[in-house]
């Protein structure tokens, strides 16, 4: 997948033009590289299968200049705006507190080119000496850099669940595996991954080896032997892979899947039975087997209840599946509509009947139209005349359905006083209001918290859309008093939601867990602006296991009758 390498680009096109004072192209670029980035399909094969047109922001001429990304590695334009400003535009730009002006500034004033020049002047106390930043700027950059550091090399589920898939399913198509399953981080559906772990059962190890090693996605070997692999993908990210015994498979998936915190307990729980667990089995004292071919059989042996993969992060799960008392898990399988999706009304690239259609193919009983209404100029959205015509035909549409229904929604705009922008005589016939913040993000966190209470205790809302509002890698979350927004929601019936984008998985699983106590329910929603983005629901469902939300608690699994009644007490 070539999908990181194209955004990258993308991204700094849009952060150069940016600086030479090119109006709107920026913008188009940004929201081009957005789409690509968390986009589930290799993007040489919408290229290759004349898609790209699907992705929203993507017209005819950036269209071509992913197809020149895709075809040489590179972009003459982007080669063009470098040799302009010869520095890490990207990178630099990761760190909170440097955007373009700031990053060309440093690089005129003191010769940052990278992250390391500007680790070593923000540490050396140069920053605040240049006029225009100061010392709060230095302070915000040195704390950037800090989380910079700790993203650096790690990718999105999003990016790194389709392609250790994409691996497994070409290994597979060899005839030399008999099965390949990831693990690590990715098992345990982290938001990020710094690496792809794959474990293999071959009756052929050393052919199998080599084949992974001539995948034509490995850019570079870095270490090979008969049963283990290392390489580097053409994304940049390593991939490792390791050839076990059929008899020992369970051990090692357990055992490589993690965490190091999960895997530590349970070793200490089969040392205080005099037996010993590592990832070629579980040991009695004299070197017999006790269990390694199933996880299954190895959590049983060790008087425990088998403990989902998501929930091993040394986080109570042990002690739960002990008790007996391990959650059940909401299901993927269990999910029956998307509660958040736009079309082409207002920023999205699918039509009413695409969304259909789309959702159909899915297996999807229902899905909820939000469109934004129309809050700032630069981004599309709907005015109430538009809603009220686009209601119409919602309704017009869903006459002529069977066994699926459009929900009409919306997604309003949270201001920075916390009021809601939706037009209240509409709220009879609307199905669902999701309201967000999209503006606005810097606020004290007294006032984030002000805000966001007055948002849910608004009786026009039905869900708090994305809450922390933040972009992974990009944009932090920002501050606010969580347990008082939990309660307060909790207590007004809105409901959370769990935004499945990639980018976001938002709320994150922590957060999930806490509301989960203050009684918060959920909904789940891909936030799709293109067709692709509707496999999202996915990464959601992960996420929502993480924070050990179970069915009850989500409520996408309810028919739509049911979903209408429990949205919100008293709308």
């Amino acid at each position: 997948m070539k999908n990181r390498l194209v955004a990258k680009i993308l991204y700094e096109v849009a952060d150069l033009l940016e600086l030479e004072g090119v109006e709107f192209k920026p913008r188009a670029y940004r929201r081009a590289a957005q789409a690509v980035e968390s986009c589930p399909i290799p993007i040489e094969d919408l290229v290759a299968q004349g898609r790209l047109h699907e992705l929203p922001g993507v017209g005819e001429s950036i269209a071509q200049k992913i197809e020149e990304i895709v075809r040489t590695g590179k972009l003459t334009l982007h080669e063009e705006l470098k040799a302009k400003l010869p520095v890490d535009l990207y990178a630099l730009t990761q760190v909170e507190g440097v955007g373009p002006k700031t990053a060309k500034l440093l690089y005129e004033t003191l010769g940052v080119r990278t992250l390391e020049d500007l680790e070593r002047v923000a540490k050396e106390g140069r920053i605040k000496e240049v006029k225009g930043l100061g010392p709060k700027i230095e302070e915000k950059i040195l704390r950037g850099l800090q989380e910079a550091r700790g993203a650096e090399k790690r990718e999105l589920l999003g990016y790194a669940l389709p392609l250790a898939r994409h691996i497994c399913k070409k290994l597979l198509e060899t005839g030399l595996f008999q099965r390949v399953e990831p693990a690590g981080s990715l098992r345990r559906g982290k938001e990020t991954v710094g690496d792809l772990d794959l474990l293999a059962i071959s009756h052929r190890p050393e052919e199998a080896a080599q084949a992974f090693a001539r995948l034509p996605e490995v850019e570079e070997i870095l270490a090979q032997g008969p049963k283990k692999v290392s390489v580097r993908l053409s994304g940049g990210l390593q991939a490792d892979l390791r050839i076990v015994p059929e008899e020992s498979f369970g051990a090692a998936l357990q055992y490589f899947t993690g965490s190091k915190a999960h895997n530590i307990r349970l070793r200490e729980r089969a040392a205080a039975r005099g037996w010993k667990l590592n990832e070629y089995g579980l040991f009695a004292e004299d070197g017999t087997v006790i269990a390694g071919k199933t996880e299954e059989e190895i959590y049983r042996a060790l008087g425990l209840s088998f403990i989902p993969p998501e929930l091993r992060e040394d986080q109570g799960e042990i002690q739960a599946a002990e008790a007996g008392a391990l959650p059940k898990l909401v299901g993927f399988q269990e999910i029956l509509a998307d509660l958040h999706v736009h079309t082409d009304w207002s920023d999205g690239k699918m039509t009413l009947l695409e969304v259909v259609e789309e959702a159909q193919a899915r297996g999807l009983r229902y899905v909820a139209i939000t469109d934004h209404l129309r809050f700032a100029q630069a981004i599309p959205g709907l005015s109430p005349d538009d809603l009220r015509r686009q209601i119409a035909e919602i309704h017009r549409i869903n006459e002529s359905l069977r066994d699926f229904r459009l929900l009409c929604g919306v997604e309003a705009n949270i201001g920075k006083d916390g009021s809601v922008d939706v037009p209240r005589d509409l709220l009879p016939e609307l199905d669902l209001v999701i309201a967000s913040v999209h503006t606005h993000f810097r606020l004290s966190k007294k006032e984030m918290t002000e805000r966001l209470v007055r948002a849910v205790e608004d009786e026009a809302v039905d869900v708090l859309g994305h809450p922390t509002g933040r972009l992974i890698g990009e944009r932090p979350a920002y501050e606010a008093d969580w347990d008082e927004v939990f309660r307060r929601a909790a207590k007004a019936g809105t409901l959370l939601e769990v935004n499945a984008n990639p980018q976001r998985l938002d709320l994150p699983s922590d957060l999930i867990r806490r509301a989960l106590d203050f009684g918060v329910r959920f909904i789940l929603g891909t936030d799709a602006h293109a067709p692709d983005h509707l496999d999202f629901l996915e990464y959601g469902v992960l996420t929502l296991r993480r924070g050990w939300a179970q069915t009850k608690d989500v409520l996408n699994t309810l028919p739509v009758e049911a979903f209408l009644s429990a949205r919100k007490r008293g709308r």
